[in-house]
């Protein structure tokens, strides 16, 4: 006998599956992370859960849009919403970054869908369902092209890109924007395309065929009443359903024809969906709904994942499902005009009782876009007698087929009667609101066993069973009820029931079901498809991902009790084997077909349904095969029961309705001999009263148990930590609730703690348990705790719930090591789905044996009494405990809020730990000084030798009144002393080798003089020290990443918490999951201070060491904390990303700095809508620490009308700042200056800062020596030599820097030393937490007042742009495509043209000439473009700033890649001209042109990534051919400003500079313009031989005439001889 738990949706540890109304289909599960169980019992504890999920898209640009005059408009479409770009005009490579969609919504059910518009036609879309996007790394796809296709045109490949950013974040997602490191990297299509992992590039068309044959034991879905009017006016008894069948799968949508009034539809119809293979969407959604006049009402949904039913390995397939019944659950089947739990048949939820279940098959064809046959979108082979086509949407179609019954049965599996079998061991724990009446409980699968609303017999079965007797068979597997069943051997009459039963109290909280030795049995026949092998399939990986598990945890376990750190890698290491191993077992043998429907058990109450179980058949079913068995198929279960739908949400399903102990067995009904094999032995069976005496294969109805042991149960309460939060005043009044069987007890009440120190033990005795001694030691009931936080008034409130199984000693066992007496675990406590602490206990199980209680262990105590003094843990449990001392630095408190409306005035800090503590002193002004006058207290208390069970440290802060009134103002748990526990210091450390470091300084040289080396451009460019300015340093600094920080600095030097740490305050209620609080909005201030315990004695060492202060412990050479005067810098150099303010998708900011009660803001100075705009700026503050240091900086829109909208802030703690052993105060610069833009800033000097390091950390040094070196505390280093400071003396400042960019290698003192940087810091809003809204770059420089005054600030103005003129020389093309025919001749030709423009000035677009008539492809210009532009060199950015329209207030400024696009064109007088070819060159980088026709080709620019690639700002001029559907032959010429006034030239062939007139032929004219050269060209050239053959045969045709003419004459003259 073995007992396993079931839980309210899950056991055995597995997280139960409900982010979201979309997590809770069973398909999605991999988009969450497991819960790590720390023992058996952890996923006991779940529950649905509620979210909302925010969807944002930016849609940045689009590039390689196939299609002539374009003006494209991307549509971005989330469900019903939708949101349009402005339009672009003429242009296949449009830049937007300007819309952004932001949606919340309850479920990732969405499918996200571009689509690209031109003048309202569709070019391509893109649809991607939102689970793929959350699936991703952080949540996200960020600068990622989308490729576009056209579902209509299947043969017509890619029809271009688009660029865009995808987030989805749910509560307590962070997305963080990911740094760029390179934006060449962004513009490589092929290698950044937004595709998830593991998906092709090359995509294939596919066909998907969703076939829905028919269903079965559909619920009424309309009134009794509706159906009498009905029958007596039509005089037929109808069946109260019109059902039809929905299918969507990537946002198309199809349907089957509507069934009328039919409890079992048969339809014989198929769905086909055209999309690519494989599909960003995973999910196909099948429906059944009822037609009805006023609005269509889901019956059941079901969801198909293509992953589940597909293989892409090696032996993979395509998706291939069924033909198979699903199974669709939902609200129970009563029916009600009002379903309130009509979500769950949406398939939002978990359903509560079966629907009904859907015959269908899904199969995948890839379509050959080369063949006729693979463009259409029919079906392929089929009978049918007429077409029926649903209003589905487009590319989804709906065919009628023909489909025998026959073919059906056999498809789906000979039908076989199935046992089930349960017995109620013990109903406990039941919720005393129902504990008044009678509650019997029900058993059901599918309709079987459903005796209040499960038969829905169809009117017209009578007609049904003369068709056909297997269609008679197959009608009747539903709806069978339990009263009309028959078994071969007997009558057999099904019991799927319990006896109504009056419940007891067991305390006041809960009620039990006094079966005691008496356990009532139910048992259900059914039949149904033999599919257990599939079944069999799932449950040996199941078992196989369990032993997995389980294994896992004992490592983890065994590692995690150990006190050495190098296991801290292997537990990385076996989380990552856990998650990743668990996760892909779990995937696989989750079974997509299964034939069985899950098995509900309900709890009734007066005929009602009240709350229910929800147990997977798969793991109940029987096998002769061990390994093949459910891992629950007969064994006792600890099974839970919560409220249907929504009712189990929040803090009413965090309530346990009812715990049963349940066995269940379900098989063959031939296999059914050994159902009772797995129950605890010793019961003797009562068979109801109506069967017959002599069948002995009845069932029975109950179990009587004779045999029974009795047990003491020992709960040792030790202590509790980290519990919720449940009074306003941010703390709780505690106790546990322990309950087994059906006792329980309760501890005391401990008021205003979080952390709880018990130590108590609860005894119950005479605890029976029925079954043999040996099972019940082997796999013993479970225990259940429940903490409570006690309320003066009002019933005391939930706070979490653990389980836990005791350990059990049988009377005839000793009393002893290894197993006892037990030793204390920590249980993890859950509060719905979250955790709520932990409890320290140990609970041990002690069997009475006939010598009664005296052969127990004795306890500490008297135990007569009947509620008895509080019992201590004993001796031998509790843990072994030392002596520590604990010293507390009191430092100040910071940010307290009011409390009851008044201000904090006069308050304290209270220490505790074990029941001891220390006070702070009061502090009399807060106002004035909220730093504490004496610094360091300490205090002696026993704590646990195990640092894994030291109890945690509470921090109290109090408000002094008046008349001795303390008020709590807010507390602070520290839940683990590791981190502070004190670790002298090791002192063989202190003798360092005197190593140097020369060879860092040679290297340096060598890079430096490489970099000459290689310089070319950049070197003549950059030597001159006048051209470099602060953005130069910056702009070099990005590319290395080595100055800029892509995080805030506090990240990458712990907080500054080195020696001072934060801890928040907290007060008022901590929030649920459904109450959407975060415990950001419970904290009421902070706590600055510090801990350090040790254990003593103290060795003297450390007190014997010189300047030792005893009055500061351990806390040496800490600084005062008296108010000081500092200059604060603030350097705001640009925001990137910054979310949108206005409704044009753009924002105009400015920035705001605030510092204690002074206000900076730069409102004047606000940048027109901008993004990414570059402010520059640098602001001087004066404040006070410590009142004065939390420096918030915001970003604020500016707006005309009304007030300005907050985009986001950042705020940054100064003090810890100010006073960290790393000196953040003013970043250590690389180099020494004095001049230029990369001037010391730091008031003292490097040798002044380092002689200040050493004499407060107490070391020798510094000591300058010759040869450039330095030696402090027995380290040597090497510096430059021979440099001489501003008045021409050699100085040792560059000896000292390098000492101090070297810090870190100082012993015991030594750490690196923040050197000369700028941060970028998250903008975060209130309003939309846990979302970044853009980034801030920026530093902070602070500057005591009573030190040397600092230089002026630096110079960090935005670089202002500059002034370029790019002269392009359009010379030839070459092998242009001839597009018009010639009227005359039908010859090829075409009018060429070319067309350029520079990337956002598609307005100053400039045409050539046309060259007409060429015939070869082949035209001349030499034509000249002149495109001035605003440039900026560093960030290589176009700055174009012009007005959006004309009722623009401010000028936009743009900054867009520099890009030269070239069209050619072919000309029309009478239509639009045809587009003929185009090339976009990057001038930054963009491949060398041939230097003939013959070498240009394609290849220049398929293997661009390949081929070297010039920039136009180094080269400055370039010719050659490049290719565009043809070739052009073009010169690039690059001038600034002043070469440009200097030298000038005209537009085309014009003045100054005016080009030749090109050479073109004869043939380049236009007819009309010279009508007798077009007749020389076009007639005589072509027809000349046929114009003299025709004038020689005219010439002929006359003298011939002439001579016929003159012939009479002549002869008669020659005849009269005249």
């Amino acid at each position: 006998m073995s007992r396993r738990f079931w839980t309210w949706r899950t056991w055995t540890g597995r997280r139960c599956v409900s982010l979201d109304s979309w997590t809770r289909t069973p398909f999605l599960w991999p988009l969450l992370p497991p819960s790590p169980p720390t023992s058996p019992t952890r996923g006991l504890i779940s529950a649905l859960r509620h979210e909302k999920y925010l969807i944002s898209i930016t849609v940045i640009e689009a590039r390689q849009l196939i299609g002539l005059n374009m003006d494209p408009v991307v549509c971005v479409e989330i469900g019903d919403d939708k949101k349009y770009t402005s339009m672009k005009e003429s242009t296949n490579c449009p830049y937007y970054n300007e819309v952004r969609l932001t949606r919340y919504c309850s479920a990732l059910c969405f499918n996200v869908l571009f689509s690209i518009l031109s003048t309202g036609t569709l070019v391509g879309t893109f649809k991607m369902d939102v689970g793929t996007v959350y699936s991703q790394p952080e949540h996200q796809f960020y600068h990622k092209w989308a490729i576009l296709s056209d579902p209509d045109d299947i043969t017509a490949g890619c029809k271009g890109y688009v660029k865009c950013d995808i987030a989805v974040v749910g509560k307590g997602d962070n997305i963080k924007t990911p740094h760029k490191a390179n934006e060449t990297d962004e513009d490589e299509l092929e290698g950044n395309l937004l595709l998830p992992e593991g998906i092709p590039v090359e995509r294939q068309w596919a066909r998907f065929y969703v076939k829905i044959y028919r269903a079965e034991g559909l619920p009424k879905m309309n009134t009794n009443i509706m159906a009498n009017v009905k029958k007596a006016f039509i005089g037929e008894n109808r069946d109260l359903v019109d059902p039809y069948v929905q299918v969507q799968f990537a946002g198309q949508k199809g349907k089957t024809s509507v069934q009328k009034s039919s409890y079992e539809p048969i339809w014989n119809e198929q769905v086909v969906f055209t999309e690519l293979f494989p599909p960003l969407c995973k999910r196909i959604k099948v429906q059944i709904r009822d037609s009805d006049k006023v609005n269509d009402v889901a019956i059941g949904t079901h969801f198909v994942d293509l992953r589940k039913i597909s293989n892409d390995g090696d032996k993979g397939f395509l998706p291939t499902l069924g033909p198979a019944w699903a199974n669709m659950y939902g609200s129970t089947r009563q029916y009600t005009l009002m379903d309130e739990h009509q979500d769950l048949n949406e398939g939002l939820g978990e359903g509560v009782s079966f629907r009904a279940r859907l015959l269908l098959s899904v199969a995948v064809e890839i379509l050959d876009t080369t063949s006729p046959e693979g463009r259409s979108i029919s079906c392929g082979k089929r009978i049918t007698e007429k077409s029926k086509c649903s209003n589905s949407s487009k590319n989804s179609t709906t065919k009628s087929m023909y489909f025998s019954s026959m073919e059906c049965f056999s498809a789906t599996g000979k039908i076989d009667e199935f046992f089930l079998f349960g017995s109620f061991l013990e109903a406990t724990m039941i919720d005393r609101k129902i504990g008044d009446k009678a509650i019997s409980f029900e058993i059901t699968i599918g309709n079987y066993g459903n005796q209040i609303d499960g038969v829905s017999k169809p009117s017209s079965r009578k007609k049904k069973k003369k068709d056909s007797e297997n269609e008679e068979e197959e009608s009747e597997l539903i709806h069978n009820s339990s009263d009309d069943e028959a078994d071969e051997d007997g009558d057999l009459v099904s019991v799927s029931s319990t006896p109504p039963m009056k419940p007891v109290i067991t305390d006041r909280n809960y009620f039990h079901l006094p079966y005691f030795e008496k356990k009532p049995c139910v048992y259900i026949k059914s039949w149904w498809q033999d599919q257990r092998r599939r079944l069999y399939n799932s449950n040996m990986m199941d078992k196989i991902a369990d032993k997995l598990e389980e294994g896992v945890n004992d490592v983890q376990e065994i590692i995690k009790t150990e006190k050495a750190f190098p296991e801290r890698r292997l537990r990385g290491v076996l989380e990552e084997l856990s998650v990743g191993c668990r996760q892909r077992f779990l995937f696989i043998l989750s079974q997509p077909q299964h034939s069985i429907p899950d098995v509900f058990i309900w709890m009734m109450s007066n005929n009602k349904r009240i709350a229910y179980a929800r147990v997977p058949s798969k793991d109940i079913l029987y096998s002769i095969v061990d390994e093949e068995t459910g891992k629950d198929c007969g064994k006792v279960k600890a099974v839970f029961l919560k409220l249907p739908g929504k009712k189990g949400f929040g803090p009413a399903g965090w309530t346990v309705q009812s715990k049963l102990e349940l066995y269940l067995w379900l098989g063959l009904n031939k296999q059914r001999k050994d159902f009772l094999s797995g129950l605890p032995n010793g019961f003797e069976e009562i068979k109801s009263a109506k069967m017959s005496h002599g069948l002995h294969s009845v069932p029975p109805v109950s179990l009587v148990y004779n045999m029974k042991q009795v047990f003491q149960l020992r709960a040792h309460m030790y202590q509790a930590r980290s519990l919720f939060a449940a009074d306003n005043s941010g703390l709780s009044d505690p106790f546990a609730r322990v309950f087994f069987s059906t006792h329980s007890q309760v501890t005391e009440i401990l008021s205003e703690t979080l952390c709880p120190t018990w130590d108590q033990l609860l005894v119950f005795d005479d605890v029976e348990l029925f079954g043999e001694a040996s099972e019940l030691r082997d796999d013993p009931p479970i225990i259940v705790v429940e903490i409570f936080d006690q309320d003066t008034v009002g019933k005391a409130e939930f706070i979490g719930r653990t389980f836990a199984k005791p350990t059990i000693k049988m009377c005839d066992e000793h009393y002893g090591p290894p197993r006892f007496p037990p030793q204390l675990e920590y249980y993890q406590i859950y509060r719905g789905n979250h955790a709520a602490g932990e409890l320290l206990a140990a609970f041990e199980l002690l069997q009475i044996g006939q010598g009664g209680r005296d052969d127990l262990p004795p306890l500490e105590g008297p135990t007569d009494s009947e509620r008895g003094p509080i019992l201590p843990v004993p001796l031998g449990i509790r843990p072994i405990l030392s002596r520590y001392r604990i010293e507390v630095l009191f430092w100040g408190l910071r940010d307290l809020k009011r409390i009851n409306l008044a201000q904090v005035d006069r308050p304290r800090v209270d220490i505790e730990c074990a029941g001891r503590g220390v006070q702070s002193v009061l502090i009399q002004n807060y106002k004035k000084n909220p730093n504490f006058s004496t610094l360091v207290k300490w205090f002696e208390v026993d704590l646990p030798e195990n640092e894994l069970l030291h109890p945690p440290l509470n921090i109290r802060v109090v408000d002094c009144r008046a008349f001795g009134r303390y008020i709590l103002v807010g507390s602070h748990a520290v839940s683990s002393l590791r981190r502070f526990i004190y670790t002298t210091p090791d002192k063989a450390s202190n003798n360092w080798a005197t190593a140097g470091t020369e060879e860092e300084s040679d290297r340096d040289k060598k890079q430096k003089k490489k970099k000459k080396k290689k310089g070319g451009v950049e070197e003549e460019e950059e030597t001159d020290e006048r051209m470099l300015d602060w953005w130069s340093k910056y702009f070099a600094s990005i590319e290395t990443l080595k100055e800029v920080y892509d995080k805030e600095l506090e990240s990458e030097y712990g907080n500054f918490e080195d020696w001072l740490h934060t801890f928040n305050l907290y007060r008022g209620k901590a929030g649920d999951d459904d109450e959407q609080a975060l415990d950001d909005d419970r904290i009421v201030g902070r706590f600055k201070g510090s801990l350090c315990m040790y254990k003593l004695p103290v060795s003297e060492e450390i007190t014997r060491e010189a300047g030792f202060d005893p009055n500061m412990g351990m806390f040496q050479s800490i600084p005062h904390n008296d108010p000081i005067n500092v200059l604060v810098r603030v350097y705001v150099v640009r925001a990137t990303d910054l979310h949108p303010a206005d409704i044009n998708g753009k924002a105009d900011p400015y920035v705001v700095i605030k510092l204690g009660k002074s206000e900076v803001k730069d409102k004047e100075n606000y940048i027109s809508k901008q993004l990414n705009p570059v402010f520059g700026k640098s602001f001087d503050i004066e404040a006070t620490f410590p009142m004065e240091s939390m420096l918030t900086v915001s970003v604020y829109d500016w707006d005309l009308v009304g007030t300005d909208d907050l985009i986001g802030e950042t705020k940054i703690d100064l003090e810890n700042r100010f006073y960290s052993k790393y000196r953040a105060t003013c970043g250590i610069s690389s180099n020494y200056s004095v001049h230029g833009y990369n001037v010391w800033r730091d008031p003292l000097k490097p040798s002044q800062i380092l002689a200040k390091l050493c004499k407060d950390g107490k070391i020798d040094g510094p000591h300058y020596g010759p040869g450039g070196r330095v030696k402090v505390a027995n380290r040597i280093f090497q510096g430059p030599t021979e440099i001489e400071d501003e008045n021409g003396m050699q100085t040792e400042e560059h000896l000292a820097l390098t000492v101090l960019t070297h810090w870190e290698e100082i012993p015991r003192v030594g750490c690196k030393l923040v050197p000369e940087h700028v941060e970028t810091r998250p903008l975060l809003n209130p309003d939309k937490p846990g979302i970044e809204q853009g980034r801030i770059e920026m530093w902070v420089d602070m500057f005591p007042m009573d030190m040397p005054a600092p230089g002026p600030a630096i110079d960090t103005a935005p670089r202002k742009p500059k002034r370029y003129e790019l002269r392009v020389i359009i010379w030839n093309t070459d092998e242009v495509i001839l597009e018009d025919d010639d009227y005359f001749t039908g010859e090829k030709s075409s009018d060429i043209f070319v067309r350029g423009w520079l990337k956002g000035q598609q307005e100053d677009r400039q045409d050539t000439d046309v060259h007409y008539h060429s015939l070869t492809g082949e035209g001349n210009f030499n034509w000249r473009f002149v495109f001035p532009f605003d440039y900026l060199m560093a960030e290589e950015k176009i700055v174009i700033s012009k007005k959006e329209s004309m009722f623009s207030w401010d000028e936009t400024e743009y900054k867009i890649p520099p890009r030269l696009t070239l069209q050619v064109w072919d000309a029309d007088h009478f239509s639009a001209d045809d587009f003929l070819g185009a090339i976009e060159l990057d001038l930054n980088r963009f491949p060398r042109g041939a230097k003939t026709a013959k070498q240009c080709s394609l290849a220049m620019i398929r293997n661009e990534q390949e081929l070297p690639t010039i920039s136009i700002f180094k080269q400055k001029r370039v010719k050659g051919w490049w290719p565009f559907v043809g070739k052009v032959e073009a010169e690039l010429h690059l001038v600034t400003a002043e070469e440009a006034e200097k030298s000038p030239v005209g537009l085309g062939r014009n003045e100054p500079d005016p080009l030749e007139k090109p050479n073109r032929p004869d043939t380049s004219l236009m007819w009309f313009l010279g009508p007798l050269k077009s007749i020389r060209y076009f007639i005589w050239h072509n027809y000349r031989w046929q114009i003299l053959k025709v004038l020689a045969l005219i010439l002929l045709l006359l003298m011939l005439g002439v001579f016929l003419y003159s012939l009479p004459g002549y002869l008669v003259k020659k005849m009269l001889g005249a």
